[in-house]
């Protein structure tokens, strides 16, 4: 996370349990549930999710085309007030709106709100809605298969580049400026391949809150709202090119976030600043230029996870292809992709969240409190750091839970007989407790 906001909790009161007891736990419930799994799941149940309506006109009315209007206009008025604060705004980041509106309550924010909500951020994408009124339905040119979600992984790693490698954070004006390159940029890919399917497969932003949506209860059919069994989304993930690449970066840059945090990158960071500078590499480049490694060597450690879970299942037989495995089982990551950033960013959302209270109220430093909340301030008292342990430590084992059900029914789909099935899913059971292991390890690593 940019260098003036707090991660969150940073200290940890001890543990009346020993950290590495929660590890062996954490494995010892995964194994348990691998299984019962193959005991008593012996069908695939989530491939052909149902779906029924909310009651009465509910599912309409929150459906209808009105409120989608009403959705584009409010993220249209956000969009612009980041512009405008970012460039009007006081100058540090701490005081100035944009900065805390985009990586807390919009990065971080819209990730709780897709889980629990569904597709909250269709309704208020702005460029979606700036797009539907220029460009309506035309399109130049159909969109491209071979591209799939390429264009979204790109822009989500260029993000998180911007995030946690550039320091454009710590710069108002030079993050405003970003945001309208990528609105530039985005509105281009609508004109020329339409506006929904470049908001379906190629805008950063809507492709990852869906893929978080898709693990909600809720869900919207031909304007309609209704409810399905959790996760039920997932499975039926069009796995297009491009969205294994997605997947991992969206785990692989959480997992240098939290590797940033510990002292083993803060002492690795300090000799690659060393030996870069050695090579004549401007001193305040240097920090950039190691950031973008650790970037990179996350998102690569995630896939290499990934990679060998997928050779193991492809060892057993079944006359599957790595590739085609790869694309089958891909959405049973995501689980393990949000408990990534639910274990991170639980506390940065709790408690660096409450300050858009006040900066809302004045958001151009003018003195003004616009809503009555330009005196509140932060209460650390909100939640205690080991009960904000725990939290974390259970989403990561519910979450691996869950992306081990996917996997397992997926498998039974997959595999012509049960038995290979399960034998297939031994590889992923050690790829999901070593994503588990890696999770605790990064939570100790930052609260060290």
């Amino acid at each position: 996370m940019i260098t003036v906001f707090a991660h969150g909790l940073v200290q940890r009161s001890s543990l009346p349990i020993p950290e590495w007891l929660f590890g062996w736990a954490a494995a010892i419930v995964l194994c348990v549930s691998f299984v019962a799994l193959a005991a008593l799941w012996p069908r695939p149940r989530l491939e052909d999710p149902s779906w029924r309506p909310l009651p009465g006109r509910l599912g309409r009315v929150l459906g209808h085309r009105a409120l989608e209007i009403l959705g584009g206009v409010i993220g249209v008025a956000l969009l612009a007030l980041v512009l405008v604060t970012g460039y009007a705004g006081p100058p540090t980041p701490l005081d100035n709106f944009a900065p805390t509106f985009v990586f807390i309550i919009f990065w971080v924010g819209l990730v709780f709100v897709s889980v629990l909500l569904g597709d909250v951020f269709r309704l208020v994408n702005p460029w979606r809605a700036i797009g539907r009124v220029l460009f309506r339905e035309r399109a130049r040119r159909p969109y491209p298969e071979r591209l799939g979600r390429w264009p979204a992984a790109a822009g989500v790693l260029g993000f998180t580049w911007i995030e946690l490698a550039s320091g454009w954070g710590e710069q108002p004006a030079t993050l405003a400026s970003a945001v309208a390159a990528y609105s530039l940029l985005t509105l281009a890919g609508m004109w020329v391949y339409g506006v929904e399917p470049w908001a379906r497969h190629g805008e950063a932003f809507s492709v990852y809150f869906n893929l978080f949506a898709r693990m909600s209860v809720f869900e919207t059919r031909e304007r309609v709202v209704g409810v399905r069994p959790f996760l039920g989304g997932l499975p039926r993930l069009d796995p297009v090119a491009g969205t294994v690449a997605l997947v991992v970066v969206m785990i692989g840059t959480v997992t240098f976030d939290g590797l940033s945090q510990g002292q083993l990158w803060r002492d690795l960071a300090v000799e690659l600043n060393d030996g870069l500078s050695s090579l004549g590499v401007a001193i305040e480049t240097t920090p950039k230029l190691v950031a973008t490694i650790g970037l990179l060597i996350g998102v690569a450690i995630a896939g290499g996870f990934y990679a060998l879970g997928i050779e193991g299942a492809r060892s057993v037989g079944g006359d599957l292809d790595a590739e085609h495995l790869r694309r089958s089982f891909i959405h049973s990551l995501v689980p393990i992709a949000i408990v990534y950033v639910v274990a991170h960013y639980l506390t940065f959302l709790l408690f660096e969240g409450q300050s858009i209270l006040y900066l809302a109220s004045d958001p151009l430093g003018e003195g003004w409190d616009l809503f009555g909340t330009a005196s509140s301030a932060i209460d650390y008292s909100l939640l205690s750091q080991n009960a904000a342990w725990y939290l974390q430590v259970g989403f990561v084992v519910l979450g691996h839970v869950a992306a081990l059900v996917l996997a397992h029914d997926r498998a039974l789909a997959l595999y012509p007989n049960p038995r290979l099935a399960v034998r297939s899913q031994y590889w992923m059971l050690a790829i999901m407790v070593g994503f588990t292991s890696l999770a605790l390890w990064l939570l100790a690593q930052a609260g060290a």
